[in-house]
């Protein structure tokens, strides 16, 4: 009874979420992201999906200076720390909307699982660029090699969970206008 509640307002819950999370992206790419590239001259770790090297990190690190880093801190991270959650649930509200009639629900699931694998390792993320930043200048090469890792599974798992759900999509889409006999 609630699994079909659910279902049923998944459509706007997606919408809700969707509008949120997309809100807090711009403001991450226009504003603190924009400002954390103009302060260092740096590529934000966020911004990496390939990753990046110790060297990378110091750098960036120290061209933010004290002023920028402590705004990575103040306004990226917490904007950064609602946006996984918000992605998820979105893409997971969409495919559970898109797939609400489908007579296997395995791709869902499988996206399912990729998005809360992703808001997970841009979690870790997250945690990774925060202690870098408080232990700055004693940069753990640890440290970094583990926050480049998540971001490019980050970045992978966000990839793969977005394609399931465009899939996932239009699989509902080709059946809503071509109905079963």
């Amino acid at each position: 009874m609630i699994d079909r509640i659910w279902t049923r307002h998944a459509g706007m819950v997606a919408l809700c979420f969707g509008a949120l999370g997309a809100l807090i992206y711009v403001l991450m790419i226009t504003v603190t992201l924009a400002q954390i590239e103009t302060i260092s001259g740096r590529v934000p770790f966020d911004l990496r999906p390939l990753g990046y090297s110790p060297q990378d990190a110091a750098l960036l690190l120290e061209g933010l200076g004290v002023e920028g880093r402590t705004y990575y801190l103040s306004h990226q991270i917490p904007l950064d720390t609602a946006y996984p959650a918000l992605l998820a649930l979105t893409l997971i509200s969409l495919m559970r909307w898109c797939a609400q009639d489908a007579p296997t629900q395995t791709l869902v699931w499988v996206g399912i699982i990729l998005a809360i694998a992703a808001a997970l390792c841009d979690y870790a993320e997250n945690l990774g660029i925060v202690v870098m930043i408080l232990r700055w200048p004693d940069l753990s090469a640890l440290i970094v090699h583990a926050s480049s890792v998540a971001t490019v599974a980050k970045s992978m798992l966000t990839t793969a969970a977005v394609i399931i759900t465009v899939l996932i999509g239009a699989i509902a889409a080709k059946r809503r206008v071509r109905p079963a006999s």
